[in-house]
């Protein structure tokens, strides 16, 4: 079975760090939602001939965290979320790449706080092109949303209105651009 996928060039690619970031999402008090970001520190994207056999590792800095409110983002680093002093890195490895629903997911394991569960990440293809200083680029964006708590990020606030402060799906966006190495 051949995938055709307009501009697909096998080789390693490895992160532009300044087009790649991890997003989330999680609600706030039930009524709003919270969003933020981490740095990726590294990723490579294999891609094979067979794009089905394509690989992904991806390590995100926990003290980047960057909700837009210092105070939050400290908490966040404390021992009470991220533990970012004993877990600095969340890290993504992919097992396996599917085509589902007229496009791809990516299977893997994700570690948060020193906790490793699978995951499955739906696949945009952003696509491939060439920059203007020569560099072949390959772009996707992958989205999942999991149980912060299945993590051991269970620290809450029951709020006077019923309901808790935070809630426990957590919506992630891993936005990743690489470099094809020569």
């Amino acid at each position: 079975m051949t995938i055709d996928i307009p501009g697909y060039r096998p080789g390693t690619y490895v992160l532009d760090a300044a087009h790649s970031e991890v997003g989330f999402e999680v609600r706030h008090m039930m009524i709003s939602k919270v969003r933020g970001q981490f740095a990726v520190k590294e990723a490579t994207i294999v891609l094979p001939e067979n794009p089905l056999e394509a690989t992904v590792t991806a390590t995100a800095d926990v003290a980047s965290i960057d909700t837009g409110d210092e105070g939050r983002d400290a908490h966040l680093r404390s021992a009470d979320f991220f533990d970012a002093e004993n877990h600095p890195t969340i890290s993504f490895r992919s097992t396996g790449v599917r085509e589902a629903s007229g496009g791809f997911v990516v299977d893997g394991d994700l570690e948060i706080k020193g906790v490793t569960r699978p995951v499955t990440f739906d696949l945009e293809l952003g696509g491939f092109g060439v920059d203007p200083w020569g560099n072949y680029k390959a772009g996707a964006t992958g989205t999942t949303t999991i149980d912060r708590e299945q993590f051991g990020l269970t620290w809450n606030a029951a709020l006077e209105t019923g309901g808790v402060l935070v809630g426990k799906d957590v919506k992630i966006t891993l936005d990743l651009q690489g470099a094809l190495q020569a």
